[in-house]
Order: structure tokens, then sequence, then C-alpha cells
């Protein structure tokens, strides 16, 4: 216990210390709208026990998946630092859980199970009493369900299988959960289904409710997965794997060629690039074929746009994952580092979207136009914002060689990385836009638009991050060394605004992409495909004559909120700025 409490009083100090600046502002964020939701959490106990287990339930896989995708979770404390003491695996592994139930996310998790506690007071006193215990062994199996999956998606990552499978499984669950009411369609399933109950985010309001057992259940699974994690602690160490196929030596006649050459070998080299580019794909193929429950086969020629965005959104920090390898860019005079990236990032990724977007569309048999239209914009636009973003809003990431047990932290600041992987969602989507209504309304020439935006995105994005880069390269360098930004980089952002307008803009560019792309966006094509009252698509409930309309709107919305946070974020006229004397 003494180890566990030393252990707790560390994990307290460093966030004392570590919350300041911006990540204290999206930490801030973060709590913010987790206290949203554990508060809605609280109110589905007044609505019934079936939502609120489903809603246990969200909060189950938001503790699984969330730190898959975003960046490995929360490693204040991570078990290397502790391997020359000499703790027993067991005892390292308490120590650590007793840790992780310091912070914030915790401390959310354990708001939103208070309604453990309404639903107790609603049945008897003694069910009240037994929520206590509950609320407590209901959080320890969130936090320690998150550290399992987390240790074995590390394993996972040592092997190119293994990347290759959890990449498949991953982007297969996430998938499933977006395209959810699919599933209740078809299985006919109109209310909560049963399984919420017998899944271990259920146990604590089984308890609550008179089933005992389940308390007991609950104990004995927090045992369990304790060992669990103390034997994968054991096993944990070393940094990510290579591929060790003997590989050609790279040769190039051009400076660009070599950035190209230098790319394509750490595309197929860096087992976390290949978990990334596995899980877009398969992300894209389960959410485009999810409808065939259904019988509708109209998303699926949308499975090689899907893949462009999601797989723009995971390489949004490609600088950042470099780590201070940058150091080799920025001294070598003339060599045009951002075009070589994006043409070895076209050429990972535009012969996989094309076979998906020509081979499935040909099976539906249409539509050609606005699926050629969308999909070289798509393609320009991401590899125009890929490294556009990387070095506008570059992120410290975590240098390859130094990633230790947990290959999937690539940087410290997980919220960070969230928004920058929002943002490029709603950018690139955006990219796509003109050319898909052109499409819709003209047809085939919407194609030439696809192609015109598509390579206005391409070479504009990358003269604006090409220029950045050669201007800022020093100061993006001791970004990535010290994590801290020079002052002269942040004083068009976010330093001497007041408090309500950094609010102000950390909303606009948090929630902007909700009315842009699914309001907007995806509303708009359920619409023209007939698919009506589905899910949270407001538009497809309206009336006819107000479904386009409604739509249009919500797209407005969305730039209307991005437009806004860029205009207070934006630097300021020198004619602005107050003289010094």
């Amino acid at each position: 216990m003494a180890v566990a409490l030393t252990m707790a009083r560390m994990k307290l100090a460093v966030l004392c210390h570590a919350f300041h600046g911006t990540r204290a502002q999206t930490a801030g964020t973060g709590a913010a709208l987790g206290v949203l939701f554990a508060a809605a959490t609280v109110g589905l106990a007044f609505s019934g026990p079936d939502l609120l287990a489903a809603g246990y339930t969200v909060w189950l896989l938001g503790w699984m998946l969330g730190p898959v995708f975003m960046g490995g979770g929360d490693e204040t404390l991570r078990p290397e630092y502790f391997s020359l003491i000499g703790l027993p695996p067991r005892r390292l592994a308490t120590g650590l859980l007793v840790a992780a139930f310091v912070g914030v996310a915790p401390l959310v998790s354990l708001t939103a199970l208070a309604g453990l506690l309404v639903a107790g007071i609603g049945v008897g006193a003694a069910n009240a009493v037994v929520a206590v215990p509950a609320m407590v062994l209901q959080l320890a199996v969130f936090v320690l369900l998150s550290k399992v999956t987390v240790a074995v998606a590390g394993l996972a990552l040592r092997t190119r299988a293994g990347a290759i499978v959890f990449g498949v499984l991953n982007g297969a669950v996430l998938a499933a959960l977006g395209q959810v009411w699919v599933f209740f369609w078809a299985f006919g399933q109109t209310g909560v289904p049963a399984a919420v109950w017998y899944l271990p985010s259920g146990w604590g309001l089984l308890a609550v409710q008179g089933h005992w057992w389940a308390l007991a259940a609950l104990a004995v699974l927090v045992l369990l997965l304790v060992g669990a994690w103390a034997a994968l602690l054991n096993r944990r160490g070393g940094a990510a794997g290579v591929s060790t196929r003997g590989r050609r030596p790279i040769t190039a006649a051009t400076p660009v060629g070599a950035v190209v050459a230098k790319e394509r070998r750490t595309w197929s080299r860096d087992l976390v690039r290949t978990h990334q580019l596995t899980f877009a794909l398969s992300y894209a193929l389960c959410f485009a074929a999810s409808p065939l429950l259904l019988g509708w086969d109209g998303m699926l020629p949308y499975a090689g746009p899907i893949f462009v965005v999601m797989a723009a959104a995971m390489a949004a920090n490609l600088y950042g994952t470099d780590g201070t390898a940058l150091w080799l860019t920025i001294t070598i005079p003339g060599a045009s580092d951002v075009r070589g990236r994006q043409l070895a990032w076209l050429s990972a990724h535009a012969p996989v979207a094309v076979v998906l977007t020509v081979a499935l569309t040909a099976v539906t048999g249409g539509p050609w136009p606005p699926v050629l239209a969308l999909l070289p914009a798509l393609l320009g636009g991401a590899a125009g914002l890929v490294p556009l973003i990387s070095v506008y809003g570059l992120v410290p990431g975590t240098d390859p060689h130094r990633r230790a047990g947990n290959p999937l932290r690539t940087s410290e600041d997980d919220g960070a990385l969230t928004g920058q992987a929002y943002l490029m969602l709603a950018l690139v989507a955006l990219t796509g836009a003109p050319a898909a209504l052109v499409a819709l309304r003209y047809g085939w020439a919407g194609v030439a638009v696809g192609v015109l935006t598509g390579v206005l995105c391409w070479w504009g994005f990358g003269l604006l991050a090409e220029r950045r880069l050669r201007a800022h390269g020093p100061e993006l360098l001791q970004v990535m060394r010290t994590g801290r930004k020079p002052r002269a980089m942040t004083r068009s952002r976010f330093n001497g605004l007041s408090k309500t307008r950094k609010t102000i803009a950390w909303w606009c560019f948090g929630f902007g992409s909700i009315p842009l792309v699914p309001q907007g966006i995806v509303a708009a094509v359920f619409v023209a495909n007939d698919m009506l009252r589905h899910s949270w698509f407001l538009a497809t409930y309206l009336p006819p004559a107000l479904r386009y309309p409604a739509a249009a709107a919500f797209i407005l919305l969305g730039l209307a909120m991005y437009g806004a946070g860029g205009w207070i974020v934006k630097p300021s006229s020198p004619r602005s700025r107050p003289a010094h004397g």
C-alpha cells in the first residue's frame, strides 16, 4: 500500500506541474465536455435502468477504444520508470492502478457512475449502500480494461502481422459503432439491446438492483484484470519492431526523390504507420459495407473517399511523429522535404483509394460522376493538408526509437492529437465539397472540378507548408526538443487573447465538425439517397421541403464556426499592434 500511495502522490505532483498554457486549455475543455456527458449519464438514471446500462456501455467502450485511437492513453507514470527498483509485477500493477485513479478522466467517470447511487436510492436504502462499492469497482474495471487493451495493442504492434490484425479489428469496431443504427435496424432492435446488461459495464447496475452476485463478479473481474495487466507489464519493454526483410539501398537522383524514397521506406517499416494505414482501410470498408445488412449498397462506392479522409486524419501529425529527426531536414538547404512527403503519401495511399473506388463503384454500377469527382479532390486536399497541419499545428512527438513499451504513445499531448485529427477530418472533407456539389448538379463536370481543386490544394497547401518549414524550421525543432513553443510562434494564436475569446475559439474548432460533416454533408447524402429517419441526422426527419435547406444550414453553420475560430486567433496586422518604445 505504501508503494501505491507513493505512486499516487507522484502522479498528482506531475499533473500539478504539467498542465499550463495550451495544454491546460485543452485539458479544461476536455474536462468540461466530460462533465456534460457525465451529467447526461446521471440523468439517464431518471429515465430507466435500460438507458443507464446503455450509457455505461458507451463509457466502457470509450475507456477501451479511446486510448488505442488517440495516442496510447495516460502514461504519466510509465512502467519503465520503475524497472530498476525490482518491484514484483503484481505489486507494480497495483501501484500503477492506484495512481491511474488520479486524474481528470477517472474523476469525470466517477461522476458519471453516480447514476448508480441515484438508481439505488430509487430502489431502497440497502441498494443505495451497495451503490458505493459498485461505483468504485465499476471504475476500477473501466481503468483496468483500458490498461489491458493498450498493453495488448503494444504487444501486437511489435510484429507486422500483429499491427495489421489489430488495425483491422480496431477499424471494424469503430465502423460498427459509427453504423450501429444499421445493426439495430437489421436485427429488429428498436430499443436498448439486452446484451448491455451482461457486459461488465452493466454489472454495477445489476448489483444495485438486488443481484448481489454482480458485485462479487465485479470484484473477481478486477482481480483477474490486475493479474492480466501484471503479466502484460512483465512482457513490456523495448521499442516497436520494424521489418527485418532485406531492402535494396535507397538511391535517388534528386533531393525530392531522396525524400520520397526515405518516406516510402518509413511507411513500409514503421509498424505504427502500418497499423494506421490498415486501420483506415478497415474502417472505410466496414463503414461502407455495413448498410449491406439492409440490402443497400449505395455507400460501397464511397469506401475509397472515406479511406482517404481517415488516412489523412491518422497522419495529421506527420512531422511530429518523426521526433527530433527534423534537424536532418532543416540542415539541408534547398531540399524540398514537403513535396517529397506529399508524393510519398500519395504513393502509399492513392493506389489503394483508386482500386477501392473503381472496383466497388463497378460492382454497384455507379454513381460514377460524384465518386470520380470526390476522389481526386480528396487525395489532393489530403496530400496538401497533411504537411500543412503538421507544421502549423505541430504536436511534439516521441522519437520512434524512444516509444518504449507502448508504441501507440507517439506524443505526450493526447488532447492536441485528438483535436488535430478531428480538424483534419473536417478540412479534408471540406476540400471535396465543391467537386461533389458540382457533380450532383452537373454530372461529369464535377470530375474536372475535382481534379482542379485537388491539384490546387496539393500545390497551394504544400507551398504554404514549405514556406512555414523554411521560415520556422529552428523554432519547430525547438518545439520537438522541449515541448514548448517559442513566444514568437505563439504570439499570433492564443497569447494575448482574453479568456472568453480563447474559450470561444476552442468551442468553434472543437465542435465545428459536428454541424459541417454529420449534420450537413452526410445528412445531405442520406437525403439524396432517400435514407430517411436515420440515427441522429436531423435533416432526415424533416418534411421534404426542409431537408436540403436544413443540411445546407448546418454546413454553413460549421463553416461559420471554423471561420469565427480562425478570425479570433488570426494574427493581428502590424498597424493594429501597439508601438513599443
